[in-house]
């Protein structure tokens, strides 16, 4: 079956790499360094065993970023060597960790291409973030004899399905990891029920929840909500984070917003989408609801917004983090349109009051955790989105209630990296 899977992703290659040109339109960073998803670039200077990790984009890296700090720290003598599948992704690896690892895009799963890739690194070990499995990538590793495990596994029960209707070609690609760290028990018995080997599969817990906030990232979200809330009347502004939202979802938020503005004038809106080409699509669009806007490209080096200022386009990569420390409540986008949801571990570690849609297939244990808890709320529309909105503006206590409980669920789920480093260094040599 991997036969036949090879040979289409071949007879497919001209229309994947024009996909490629046509991404480079909108995302001209699409077009640099393609050679490298064809396994061509140089080979490592040093000769240090080689541990390589794939982040695949910005949410993998910045989940990866506690594990890649660990891999530092305690294998020094090691050579790391993180990959990813984005420009976006690439930036903030870089940008992040400057000067401590080596980079290069995964290459496509083709067999030449992943020789290439395996020959030049020789790596000691493979290990993957979450769900980017590849089946010649996986299959070339265990003919080598080199050791891959999936890291902050996650699989819906949607994806498992889907692995199911194509057996013959994902069963002997998850038999071939030697061990999957999942995210939790219902994860887990998904993995084995798609090949996995249930010996090797074990739950981990969620990386995601071992996020620290060191000092400095708390002193410069700080200052940004000092900024973001002056007013002219004297009133503090009441924050509000919408973020990493998608196609046909930001009209619903703008919606929302424009109701909650007609009783609440001082509210403001921070607008975040998931994808950097589509930044100029969303301002577009918040100019057509009316509304008074400013970049965070632009503003970032000023000292404070204009006062009239009622929605801030987050048009910035790497700084969601940060945006969070510097809000009051946080809505996540991917889930009012049927996306799965995104990480909303990030905003309960700042003790947010957290909002989503109903799709959050992607995050079951963690949407699960927090509304059992009592710290997010789920919606359907724009005026039910409002209406919450409109609710904790004037119920200082329900903030209180519902931050208390998402820091508790924050601090309560840490341990994963632990577990998931123990079972690193039972791989290597």
């Amino acid at each position: 079956m991997r036969f036949f899977y090879s040979l289409i992703f071949y007879l497919a290659l001209p229309a994947v790499l024009l996909r490629l040109l046509w991404r480079a339109i909108k995302a001209p960073a699409y077009a640099k360094r393609w050679q490298e998803r064809l396994g061509l670039f140089p080979k490592l200077k040093n000769s240090r065993p080689v541990i390589c990790l794939h982040s695949v984009s910005v949410g993998e890296t910045i989940a990866a970023s506690p594990l890649i700090k660990r891999l530092l720290e305690d294998y020094p003598d090691h050579q790391l060597m993180v990959t990813t599948t984005t420009p976006t992704g690439s930036a903030l690896l870089q940008e992040r960790f400057t000067g401590q690892l080596a980079h290069v895009y995964l290459p496509y799963d083709l067999p030449d291409a992943v020789a290439r890739f395996l020959n030049k690194l020789e790596p000691e070990l493979m290990l993957v973030m979450e769900t980017e499995l590849w089946p010649n990538l996986l299959a070339a590793c265990k003919k080598r004899g080199i050791p891959s495990l999936l890291l902050n596994g996650r699989l819906s029960e949607r994806s498992a399905k889907g692995y199911q209707r194509v057996s013959a070609l994902s069963a002997p690609m998850f038999a071939a990891l030697s061990g999957v760290y999942a995210q939790s028990e219902a994860d887990r018995q998904r993995f084995i029920s798609t090949g996995a080997k249930a010996e090797n599969t074990v739950v981990s817990g969620n990386i995601k929840f071992d996020l620290q906030l060191n000092n400095e990232l708390r002193e410069q979200a700080k200052k940004l909500k000092q900024q973001w809330r002056e007013c002219s009347t004297g009133e503090g502004r009441f924050l509000i984070a919408a973020a990493s939202t998608h196609p046909g979802e930001d009209e619903i938020i703008l919606e929302a917003f424009g109701l909650l503005l007609q009783p609440e004038p001082q509210a403001r809106l921070l607008l975040v989408p998931r994808h950097p080409e589509r930044f100029n699509e969303v301002a577009r669009l918040i100019k057509e609801q009316g509304l008074s806007m400013q970049r965070r490209s632009v503003t970032k080096s000023r000292k404070a917004l204009e006062d009239n200022c009622q929605v801030i386009l987050g048009d910035t990569m790497g700084e969601m983090l940060c945006f969070f420390g510097a809000v009051d409540a946080a809505f996540i986008g991917g889930s009012l349109v049927d996306r799965g949801g995104h990480n909303m571990i990030e905003a309960a570690a700042w003790g947010l009051p957290i909002m989503t849609g109903k799709s959050c297939f992607n995050f079951v244990e963690a949407s699960s955790l927090l509304q059992t808890a009592g710290a997010l709320l789920q919606v359907e529309n724009a005026v039910e989105l409002a209406d919450h909105w409109k609710q904790l503006m004037n119920d200082p206590e329900q903030v209180k209630t519902m931050s208390t409980a998402a820091l508790e669920v924050a601090e309560s789920n840490r341990g994963a990296l632990d577990k998931m480093m123990m079972g690193i260094a039972a791989h290597l040599k």
